[in-house]
This record gives structure tokens, sequence and C-alpha cells, in this order.
């Protein structure tokens, strides 16, 4: 996906934190408020919900002077962290759409963006659980590796297609670890769901074709529109070793759509909001415009730790 929007995003609301702390006077000595005070200020009714009505004002007051920038409020739920409420914007511009997400806090009067990073003595651990349990989709590797790699992509995302090569090479370095390649098709591609779809089709009748699918469907993503993606997607199953037709029958199935929508809710269960996303042992990379050294070092040491 495009992370100019989300870059943007972090920078307003760093700007309005900063103007923020300059308007307040500076704190010359802690005051202990009376206790008539401090209750009645615990007591004070809770703040109300975030709308989507107040998350419009926000993003216009905020992009406003952009014209080429509309957006479109995707969800508002409470988050994993207690007193923040999460909201996921789609804000489309100039270099297509992207799904940015922020956090705003109880009050209602500030709010920050990014991912809230997980927190502990083994802070990776509920993740890595929760993949062993849910992921679904194709792996290679051994099945008792000490490491799970797993990738949630969009065959439609140029940024997944960017990063293939960066995997590709990591697997090459880490024969020993498990990878497992999960379909995350976001709402604002055309024909990612489609994708992905065919993609599911293709892994259940053979694993090797699958790889060279997806390969091959990152190849062509230029060429594919949500016209002709069932014509291009069955010509690159056939091209993959399957039968073309065959997938595209299986494509259209209800229990595929299910399994797809699976995956999706897994990501979704770990906040995942664009692509491509990577989790080591449940430690989530989310931009592989890491070195590659880093990448490796990460796996290694993830192996020696068995985090």
């Amino acid at each position: 996906m495009h992370r100019t929007f989300a870059r943007v995003l972090t920078l307003a609301l760093l700007l309005g934190a900063a103007a923020s702390a300059q308007d307040k006077p500076a704190v010359t000595a802690h005051k202990t408020k009376p206790a008539a005070e401090s209750t009645a200020a615990e007591s004070a009714p809770a703040a109300k919900p975030v709308t989507e009505e107040t998350v419009n004002a926000f993003m216009h007051e905020t992009f406003g002077y952009d014209s080429s920038l509309s957006w479109k409020v995707v969800e508002i739920k409470p988050s994993e962290a207690r007193g923040l409420t999460e909201v996921s914007v789609l804000i489309t511009g100039l270099q297509g759409a992207q799904n940015a997400k922020f956090y705003v806090t109880e009050d209602g009067k500030h709010a920050m963006a990014g991912d809230l990073m997980p927190f502990g003595a083994k802070p990776f651990a509920p993740a890595e659980e929760a993949l062993k349990k849910g992921v679904n989709g194709p792996a290679k590797g051994p099945q008792d590796a000490k490491v799970m790699i797993v990738e949630f992509s969009d065959l439609q995302c140029p940024h997944c297609k960017e990063a293939q090569p960066v995997i590709d090479k990591l697997l090459s370095e880490e024969p020993q670890a498990r990878f497992v390649f999960q379909s995350f098709p976001l709402p604002s591609h055309n024909w990612a769901a489609k994708g992905a779809a065919y993609a599911d089709c293709v892994a259940r009748t053979s694993n090797d074709a699958f790889w060279k699918f997806v390969a091959k469907t990152y190849e062509a993503q230029g060429q594919i529109t949500e016209a002709n993606a069932d014509e291009k997607l069955t010509g690159i199953a056939t091209d993959s070793g399957v039968n073309g037709a065959e997938t595209a029958g299986c494509a259209a199935k209800p229990e595929t759509a299910e399994r797809v929508s699976k995956s999706v809710a897994l990501g979704k269960m770990l906040s995942i909001a664009g692509t491509p996303t990577v989790f080591v042992n449940g430690r989530r990379i989310g931009n592989l415009g890491l070195p590659p050294e880093t990448l490796k070092q990460l796996v290694d040491f993830a192996a020696k730790e068995g985090n």
C-alpha cells in the first residue's frame, strides 16, 4: 500500500501535539488538588463516544487544505488499549487509496497515529499464539520450524510486489524457517478479493503452483483491471500449472470467499490495516523497507530466543 498518507497523518498529528504543547504554560511546581476538587473530577461524566461526524470534521480541519485528498470513515471501535478509540479511515489521493489508522484518547481531545506496540516480558507471544491457531494459508518450510514467518498480502498491492524479492531472499537464507502466506485483500482495491480467491483455489490444487501464481500475478499486476481480472487470473493459473477454468469456477464458490474472509478476520484481529504486514514469531514488521541484513537478524534472533 502507499505509505505517504500515513506519514502525512502522523506529521499532522505530531504538529498538532507540538502546537498544543507550546500553548501550555510551563509547569513550575506540582500542586496537589484539594480532596473535593479531585472527587469532582473523578465523578465527572464520561466523554462522549467518538462519532463519524467528529472524525470527518477532524479530517477536514487537518487535510482540507489539499483538494486532491478525500476520505471515508471505515470503522470506529474500542482499541485493545483501555481508554483509546481506534479509528480507521480510507484516504484517497493522486497516488491511490490507503487505509490510515489513529487513536483518540478517552477525553476526545487528543489523537495519535501509528500502531500500538505490545508490551511486557514476552510482548509478541499473544500474536504468535493467535497466528499458530489461526493461519490457513499456503506454507513452505518445516512444520516444526523454530521460526514462523507470516505475511499478510494483497495481490493488487504495489508494495507487496516490491516486497516479494526481499521475502524470497530472506527465505533462501533461512531454509529452516516456515513461511505462511495469508491473503488480506484491501477493500480499496477493485480486484484484490478476486485475486485472493483464485490464489486460494490454486493453492488447494497445488502448493508448488501457488507460489508460481503469486509471482506471475505480481508480474502482471499493472495489466490486470477490474474488467479483465477473471480472464487474466484464469490465464495466470493455467500458466502456473493448474486448470485455469476449474480454478475460475472454484474462485466463484461461497466456501472460497469464506476461507479468504477467515484470513482477513485473522488480520483484523491482529489490528492489520495495510499490506504487506509480516510477523516473525509474532513480532510485527509493518515496513519491509528494512535492510535485508536487519530482517535476517530478526529471524536469527527469533530462532535463537524461541520467541
